[in-house]
């Protein structure tokens, strides 16, 4: 049914940078907030950034700034564009989507930043 796929992690020096995307597939009725979250080693998965069906968006501390996120409603896209990348930033990163009123998961997708 309802499925979120992510791609575009990798590994990266830090200063790099990488494009996440993330595609929503299946019997969509509507599609309302879209986010980014990650998870890194024996932390609590975080808000990384987020986007209303709107266009407004909410982005981490840490990474406002260096990240922007974007969606194509047309394609039922969201991304997440990564520049100056910092080790801190290594985690797996999930895609959300709030699809039908339900709050879906991607798989996720590792990015890891080298020092």
């Amino acid at each position: 049914q309802v499925q979120l796929v992510e791609s575009g992690g990798g590994l990266v020096q830090a200063g790099g940078s990488l494009r996440l995307s993330c595609v929503t597939s299946g019997r969509i009725v509507s599609i309302g907030v879209m986010g980014w979250y990650r998870q890194a080693p024996g932390k609590q998965r975080e808000l990384v950034a987020d986007i209303s069906l709107g266009g407004t968006t909410n982005y981490a501390d840490s990474v406002r700034g260096r990240f922007t996120i974007s969606r194509d409603n047309a394609k039922n896209t969201v991304y997440l564009q990564m520049n100056s990348l910092k080790p801190e930033d290594t985690a797996v990163y999930y895609c959300n989507a709030l699809v039908n009123w339900i709050h879906y998961w991607g798989q996720g997708t590792q990015v890891t930043v080298s020092s």
